[in-house]
């Protein structure tokens, strides 16, 4: 059976659990329809041109987990930030493990999207955010939206500011065989509100898994919401990651991706600007080798006017390893004073690796200042050979000179053991010593 005929099936079978009786069931039906119609998407597909999903279909995923899987604390510590206090909302082939995860509602929401769901308590912040920035057309959007049942939902009142970072990790561990998860998380943050979030998923054995997610995050006015995806996963682990964005007037929200491993990676990355006076940050490292590929598909859509965007990222490749940057800015006829940046620049460590790379503006409005860019090249040779004469070794002179081409886009990290922790792992990716504490 095709994976495509076994999803619809599937469906029927989700339908026992869930109340019929719910809103959501509706939208979920909705959504198979938009599903069965389009399908997977497929490289005739102008934004999925250079990324191919065939070989991932090929796989006999299992959909849901056959058994209960439990993990001990101490065999999978090294994936959270443990230097630091934090709320956890974690899942093992996606089911919730309280044992390992650590939530609240103290003040604010750190749960369950299925509590979120089901129980009335939530049901006037559902009713208003629930699948209203997710793009409906979109495939996988629409496939994940169909069996959107758990994840982490983060709801942070007016004027309240987390006290500590959240962090959301998906761990799949291999008992279930071939699987395919699909994570749905809702995150708010209203008016005046602060929070500071961390996503890893992370496979734990040989296997492969498919991993289809979809984010909404809303941040009302005056909200600042900084986003950490944490994507260093095992060579037969694959994930497509569509994440949304609404932002209301003065807001400030924060992306960054950092791409280090995985069989392949896909970010769909889209902010809607729906009020003036909003700052959209999106900045990513990408450090693959061997096979793998990272695609980062980018939409900046500014709506209204007096608004800022920076996007800003960078790529690594060596062996046969293929990168996609596709960045789009939109601009509307109202959106006059409009401030965006886009910059992609990429290395190239061997004459095999690849990166396409199509950064794009769309502008409709006459008073702006816009910008976009991209570089492909190698190391340079001068400074190379410059390090080489102050008896550094080749190896560990092109080592420093990419870790430094990397190293600056973790400025904006505002978690400190976050950002040491990225730095170590830069590091350890292109064998450079860093010498002492970041």
């Amino acid at each position: 059976m095709e994976l495509k005929e076994k999803m619809l099936s599937s469906f029927m079978v989700l339908e026992q659990d869930l109340d019929l009786s719910s809103p959501v069931h509706d939208i979920r039906s909705e959504s198979l329809k938009t599903f069965e119609d389009k399908g997977f998407p497929t490289n005739k597909l102008e934004a999925w041109k250079y990324t191919s999903l065939a070989k991932l279909l090929k796989n006999n995923y299992s959909l849901f987990p056959k058994k209960e899987t439990t993990l001990e604390l101490k065999d999978v510590k090294k994936y959270f930030l443990y230097e630091i206090d934090s709320y956890k909302v974690v899942f093992i082939d996606g089911v919730y493990s309280p044992f390992l995860s650590d939530t609240t509602h103290d003040g604010i929401d750190v749960c369950l999207l299925s509590a979120a769901l089901s129980k009335p308590k939530y049901k006037k912040i559902i009713d208003k955010y629930f699948n209203q920035v997710a793009d409906k057309e979109e495939n996988l959007t629409a496939l994940n939206t169909s069996f959107a049942k758990e994840g982490a939902y983060i709801y942070i009142p007016k004027s309240v500011v987390a006290e500590k970072p959240i962090q959301i990790i998906h761990f799949s561990t291999g008992e279930q065989g071939d699987f395919m998860l699909q994570p749905r998380s809702l995150v708010v943050a209203e008016e005046n509100a602060q929070v500071q979030i961390i996503e890893r998923h992370q496979s734990l054995a040989e296997h492969a898994v498919w991993t289809n997610a979809v984010t909404e995050i809303f941040a009302d006015k005056n909200a600042i919401i900084d986003y950490y995806k944490i994507q260093n996963d095992r060579h037969d682990a694959s994930l497509v990651d569509n994440t949304y964005i609404a932002q209301q007037g003065n807001s400030n929200v924060k992306v960054h991706t950092f791409s280090f491993g995985g069989k392949i990676t896909r970010n769909n990355l889209n902010f809607y600007q729906k009020g003036e006076h909003i700052d959209s940050t999106m900045k990513g490292i990408t450090i693959i080798e061997d096979q793998q590929h990272v695609d980062h598909y980018t939409l900046v859509n500014h709506e209204q006017p007096n608004c800022e965007s920076h996007q800003d990222y960078k790529g690594i490749y060596s062996d046969k390893a293929v990168g996609v940057f596709n960045g789009k800015i939109y601009v509307d006829q109202i959106a006059q004073k409009t401030n965006a940046f886009q910059q992609n620049n990429n290395i190239l460590l061997d004459d095999k690796a690849t990166i396409n790379t199509k950064p794009q503006l769309e502008i409709f409005a006459d008073d702006v200042k816009c910008s976009h860019g991209c570089t492909i090249g190698q190391l340079d040779e001068d400074a190379l050979f410059y390090l080489r004469t102050r008896g550094i070794p080749k190896k560990e002179a092109k080592g420093l000179l990419t870790y430094a081409f990397a190293n600056n886009v973790l400025e904006s990290v505002a978690i400190p053991a976050l950002k040491t922790r990225i730095n170590k792992l830069i590091a350890m990716k292109l064998g450079v010593e860093i010498g002492h504490d970041l």
